[in-house]
């Protein structure tokens, strides 16, 4: 009888394992421009996408609305963000100020190292592997409505 090679161990504490040892390494690096990584992203997501209302936002980003409000407060007292009157009396609309583009360009500097030295660190050919390997997941998973749809990073 032919023995069927499957995948051993769990491939969810195998996927974590990996992302915090990857979050610890762009968490360092960007920590030097004065964020978190998470608000380097919400930064990023504004610039590109912005002015937008906060549901928008959160669903761009595949996060809760309540974990968009409680990481939206303290980038907009820093001055980064700004929360103004949407289109209607009902909506609000999240846009990135002048300091915020100043602070995402400072962190988006520390993020390149970060990049840089995983791509050292692993090889290019690898991270571009797994890179596709990822996305490809993601494609599969989305299909079977595991995954969130338009989930973006940077």
């Amino acid at each position: 009888m032919d023995a069927i090679a499957r995948p051993q161990g769990c491939t969810n504490f195998r996927l974590r394992r990996l992302m915090r040892q990857v979050a610890r390494h762009y968490d360092a690096e960007v920590a030097k421009s004065g964020l978190k990584t998470t608000q380097y992203s919400l930064l990023s997501h504004v610039l590109h996408l912005g002015p937008l209302r906060p549901v928008d936002l959160a669903q761009a980003m595949g996060i809760e609305a309540s974990t968009l409000t409680r990481n939206l407060k303290p980038m907009v007292a820093a001055g980064w963000l700004t929360q103004g009157d949407g289109p209607d009396a009902r909506s609000r609309l999240i846009a990135i100020t002048d300091e915020g583009r100043k602070k995402r360009t400072e962190a988006q500097r520390h993020w390149r190292t970060a990049q840089e030295k995983l791509n050292e660190v692993l090889g290019v050919e690898r991270v571009m592997a797994l890179h596709t390997l990822i996305d490809e997941s993601i494609v599969l998973l989305q299909a079977t409505g595991e995954a969130e749809p338009g989930e973006i990073d940077e």
